[in-house]
């Protein structure tokens, strides 16, 4: 089966959540796209992932995956998480925009490899 372009599929207005493993990629896609999260975290850092993704930014949950697509999807702290997760995608994307840190950081780190005597 070949794979699908994910993020098109998390950008879609009609995906509520996004049910994840927690690998770092996949959350850092949600995270840029703001869509909130139910965390599965089967191995290595996506334990740490998942814990982030529930208690540090508060954008989703993890658990029994009944109960936290409810949470997720219903209910004021489902709106919480959709707004809390909009915040994220508005950080992340001026972060890589023109001027902002991750696009200074990346073009700092090219020029010091560029100008690095040898």
């Amino acid at each position: 089966m070949a794979s699908c372009p994910q993020l098109e599929v998390l950008d879609h207005h009609a995906v509520g959540c996004f049910v994840t493993h927690c690998g770092w990629n996949s959350t850092l896609e949600a995270l840029s796209l703001g869509v909130p999260m139910v965390a599965m975290p089967q191995w290595t850092d996506q334990g740490t992932n998942a814990k982030y993704i529930e208690d540090v930014w508060k954008i989703g949950v993890r658990g029994v995956v009944e109960k936290c697509l409810r949470e997720v999807m219903e209910g004021k702290k489902g709106e919480e998480m959709k707004s809390n997760a909009k915040k994220w995608k508005r950080v992340m994307e001026e972060a890589v925009s023109e001027g902002g840190s991750s696009n200074k950081n990346i073009n700092e780190f090219v020029d010091s490899l560029i100008h690095k005597e040898l």
